[in-house]
């Protein structure tokens, strides 16, 4: 069964945002298939001089950064027409690239993972196959803008098990009020 979003208004694009090793990738696979929508992995979007800077543990500039979020957008985009909707997974770290992304997405609401530097730690150190290590993190930790007042969005502690922070962001979903501007059916 898939859930239903009553206040999201026509079409809604939610971006799970965090840094490395938060668990956005695996919260918007689930969201994505409860919600019957498109999903939106932003890492299958970096360039390969991206890649090869974070695999070398060097932080990416806001000039990095700024290409990426634009194909990030034209691919929920696209996934709004499809599918009626888009669940996009993207570190969004600060107030400037989450603008950049409201720019093309309008009714986007933002799903904050946030949790303790030693659990995400932990995670990096267990993942594999991912060009982002552990050596990105105290980058990315000071890098990151949590959502502001005015920001459409919420935080989750991603100490709970995912299909907790599922059910817990659903229900925040479905009670939250309608984004200010709304995208056409």
């Amino acid at each position: 069964m898939q859930a239903e979003l009553p206040n999201a208004g026509s079409k809604i694009a939610i971006v799970v945002m965090g840094v490395c090793g938060a668990g956005k990738s695996r919260l918007a696979e689930q969201l994505s298939a409860q919600l019957g929508v498109g999903m939106v992995e932003a890492d299958d979007f970096h360039s390969p001089e991206n890649k090869r800077k974070m695999a070398g543990g060097e932080a990416l500039t806001d000039a990095d950064r700024m290409p990426w979020l634009d194909a990030v957008a034209m691919a929920a985009q696209l996934q709004l027409y499809c599918t009626g909707g888009a669940v996009v997974a993207c570190s969004s770290l600060k107030r400037t690239y989450r603008d950049r992304l409201r720019a093309s997405l309008p009714a986007c609401r933002f799903v904050h993972l946030a949790g303790p530097r030693a659990l995400i730690a932990e995670r990096l150190t267990n993942r594999q196959g991912h060009f982002v290590g552990e050596a990105l993190l105290d980058s990315q930790l000071a890098t990151l803008e949590p959502l502001e007042a005015g920001e459409t969005g919420f935080t989750l502690e991603i100490s709970r098990p995912v299909d907790q922070l599922v059910d817990s962001a659903l229900e925040k979903l479905r009670h939250a009020p309608p984004p200010i501007e709304t995208i056409a059916s």
